[in-house]
């Protein structure tokens, strides 16, 4: 096999089951929690490291940020043999009820994205593998976490959801985010509608576990609003998830 063009590997890294952060920064704080962490590989957005858990070797890699460059990890991983991926990423609460510091399982996105629509068109759902979101959310709830499961806002544009006021577009923006919270949307954040749906298309499975920084409604309404800028307690419950997702296979043979 050649080496992939985009994130600089081929296959004979031997890992079925990859960590995805966005940030490149987060990747070797992430592998360190692994046993025997080793750098593999860094080309563009894309840092690469492997580890172990459980005996098997895991990878923690970069994706950057938004859908084109998930995509792009997603596509190029699967060909060098991955086929699990589990987001570990931020997001930004709706729902009321969703703090700083509480995790989001991501059971399903809202596709505000532009990415997936090159895959399948917009009817089609994008949905995480259930396999992975019970191990999220069995994961979460062993360590403790508050966690919500459930539906997010993915959006190519940071701004646009921060500033629509100033954009040529606002007035629809405005009236879909308050449409969104009006249906349940737990947060908002940019790549798993891609993911989920790139992952569908392959034949992958995958997942995403959240960890809230601030919920811009409560301050609307005049909640407390508690910011948290610590991923720790995501990566932990990815990592875990991960553990049981091994395991369960194990099981079975």
């Amino acid at each position: 096999m050649e080496k992939q063009y985009h994130i600089g590997f081929d296959g004979s890294h031997g890992a079925r089951r990859a960590l995805l952060p966005g940030d490149p920064g987060r990747v070797e704080k992430i592998a360190a929690r692994l046993d025997n962490p080793r750098f593999h590989c860094q080309n563009r957005e894309y840092t690469t490291w492997l580890g172990e858990l459980s005996g098997e070797t895991v990878m923690v890699m970069s994706t950057g940020m938004g859908g084109p460059s998930t995509a792009i990890a997603v596509e190029e991983l699967f060909v060098t043999g991955v086929r699990d991926f589990i987001r570990i990423g931020t997001t930004g609460g709706i729902a009321l009820d969703v703090k700083g510091g509480d995790l989001v399982i991501a059971q399903g996105a809202i596709r505000m994205d532009g990415t997936p629509n090159e895959y399948a068109p917009v009817e089609f759902p994008a949905i995480a593998s259930l396999d992975v979101t019970n191990a999220l959310v069995e994961a979460a709830g062993a360590l403790g976490a508050s966690w919500h499961c459930g539906v997010v806002h993915c959006k190519d544009s940071f701004y646009g959801q921060h500033s629509p006021h100033r954009m040529p577009a606002g007035a629809e923006l405005e009236r879909k985010w308050e449409a969104w919270k009006k249906a349940g949307a737990l947060s908002s954040e940019m790549e798993s509608s891609t993911l989920y749906v790139v992952a569908q298309v392959l034949g992958a499975r995958a997942g995403c576990v959240l960890s809230v920084v601030w919920n811009q409604e409560r301050a609307k309404a005049g909640l407390d609003n508690p910011e948290c800028h610590d991923p720790a307690l995501a990566i932990a419950t990815a990592i875990e998830a991960t553990r049981r997702l091994i395991e369960r296979e194990r099981q079975k043979f």
